[in-house]
């Protein structure tokens, strides 16, 4: 068997945009010509981008995919081309055949269709359909039923799409009906140590069924999800052959040489730090991009999540389009408006020094009646905190450009923050993102230079809303708050169990308390990267008015 040079193409597609997801794998497919590539493969829905959502439901989605069958199969002159798209259930193309447009959920399949020389060759109906965690294709899709394999230039390739790989029985019905390849596509997010995951669950299954596999998935930012690319190819050993990079829109040939999976490009596996950090760079970036925004500003409070979130931005957009602001009051220490005007002048962003002591003296004036006779509590400090909010969002306004906020995972999950104050803005970068991973990624960003500076690093973490106010006042320890509220939240287990893994019954409590009675909060606060096994927004979804008691 002749060898043959196929091309996975690690696409950035845009939601909804059939345009330009069109255009790029047009000049992907012309690319692949000139280079003398015979087969190019994209991404799972690389047409519509993931998740397109509701958009599924719209009538008007039937026509763009009428429409995109026409260019797909120009897109093909002269190669095959295999993309993920949406397709119409046969059932239902018969209904648009009598002029009825209207569609329910179940009339569309997640397919791979293959063009090849400028007609449509085959599609396949992605089997498995995820309906846990950040998924709910179960409510737009109907599932296919039946394995399938398509000969392209001589090689009998079975077709997958992403879920159906993590399942032994489809990669073994698949290979019974005699392949030579798999090819799978997928819209696979980033999570922390997500990766190994898949590597385990492709060598696997390459090496049961004596089969070589190529896997490409998608790259970008949407909305809460990151996609880290990475696409890669394995033997029939179950061996690494071809690895492309992780958050980088490129394109990864591999070598099929008549038998196997041949030795290709190969990128090395960056570290846990650097893997985190460019997914929460490339969620910023894409979700300016896709939403229009080109300025960030944000409240830069001389601690370490702010500091943190300042490096994100200006990696991600240029500090010529990040604006970092000090709003110092009463309880600001001297050296926090030092440090973040130096992490400001070290970044070369723009800087402002706003004190809100006028604003918080004007609403205790007029809220002084309504005080009278009440002692003095959080809500003196919140108003502190919504000063803050109130002139962030007034630049935003003004300016167009988007609020950053700069809360934590950790604060996030026992209301550590405060409504239409620090919480007030646009895209939260390090929503997802535990307290001590963030002290984890600001000793990563300056590992070559000092990004950050290293007081900030260094100092007790403080609200700085009271006198001598720290973080450890009203929480535990970092690191013992993020491993309870680790096994709480992302592992699900019960607040005895985390007492009998070795932590103190009443702060369990309490804080799996707190976690419980702040889901309202949650529900107000900006979209954020997902980069845990499990997130707050899509993925973990909670009941705010309930009567749950552990």
């Amino acid at each position: 068997m002749t060898q043959r040079s196929i091309r996975l193409f690690q696409m950035d597609a845009t939601v909804g945009d059939f345009s330009v997801n069109l255009q790029k794998l047009s000049r992907a497919a012309a690319q692949a010509r000139a280079d003398g590539i015979s087969i190019l493969i994209a991404p799972e829905l690389a047409l519509t981008g993931y998740p397109p959502e509701d958009l599924l439901l719209r009538p008007a989605l039937i026509h763009k995919l009428e429409f995109a069958e026409t260019k797909l199969c120009e897109i093909s002159e002269g190669l095959t081309l295999c993309v993920g798209l949406p397709t119409l259930a046969p059932k239902k193309l018969r209904e648009c055949d009598r002029g009825d447009l209207s569609f329910r959920p179940s009339s569309l399949h997640n397919s791979l269709v293959v063009y090849q020389y400028g007609r449509r060759l085959t599609a396949y109906h992605k089997n498995s359909l995820p309906n846990y965690q950040v998924f709910d294709e179960r409510r737009y899709f109907v599932a296919g039923t039946e394995p399938m394999v398509c000969e392209i230039e001589g090689i009998r390739i079975g077709l997958l799409v992403c879920e159906d790989v993590w399942v032994p029985e489809i990669v073994e019905a698949t290979c019974a009906l005699g392949v030579d390849l798999i090819m799978v596509v997928n819209a696979s997010p980033f999570a922390e140590n997500k990766i190994s995951e898949r590597y385990w669950h492709l060598t696997d299954r390459a090496s049961n069924n004596q089969i070589p596999i190529a896997y490409v998935n998608l790259v970008g930012g949407q909305d809460e999800l990151v996609f880290d690319g990475g696409s890669f190819a394995v033997n029939r050993q179950g061996k690494i052959v071809a690895q492309a990079n992780f958050f980088a829109e490129e394109m990864l040939d591999i070598i099929w040489d008549g038998k196997d999976l041949a030795k290709s490009c190969t990128a090395a596996l960056p570290s846990k730090d650097w893997l985190l950090y460019q997914a929460l760079v490339t969620g910023v970036r894409d979700y300016f991009a896709k939403t229009g925004f080109k300025k960030a500003v944000l409240g830069l409070s001389g601690g370490i999540d702010s500091a943190l979130t300042l490096v994100c931005a200006v990696d991600a957009l240029g500090a010529e389009n990040v604006h970092a602001v000090m709003m110092p009051y009463l309880y600001t220490a001297e050296i926090s408006v030092t440090d973040a005007r130096r992490q400001a002048e070290i970044l070369g962003c723009e800087f402002s020094v706003v004190s809100i002591e006028p604003m918080v003296r004007e609403c205790m004036d007029v809220l002084g009646p309504f005080f009278k006779g009440h002692p003095v509590d959080a809500t003196e400090e919140n108003i502190q905190s919504r000063c803050r909010g109130v002139l962030l969002m007034a630049l935003s306004n003004k300016t167009g450009a988007l609020v950053l906020t700069t809360g934590n995972k950790s604060e996030m999950a026992v209301g550590y923050a405060t409504l239409y104050g620090d919480m007030a803005g646009g895209f939260a970068v390090l929503k997802d993102v535990w307290k001590t991973r963030v002290y984890d990624l600001a000793r990563f960003v300056n590992r070559d230079r000092e990004a950050i500076p290293e007081r900030v690093i260094s100092r007790p973490p403080s609200a700085e809303l009271a006198p001598e106010q720290e973080d450890s006042d009203s929480l535990p320890p970092y690191d013992r708050l993020d491993q309870m509220l680790s096994l709480y939240i992302e592992s699900d287990q019960s607040p005895q169990a985390i007492i009998d893994s070795g932590f103190d019954s009443e702060e369990v409590k309490r804080i799996c308390r707190l976690v419980d009675i702040n889901e309202y909060k949650r529900r107000q606060s900006a979209v954020g990267p997902r980069v845990t096994a499990r997130g707050f927004g899509r993925d973990r979804r909670y009941p705010i008015a309930n009567r749950w008691s552990f």
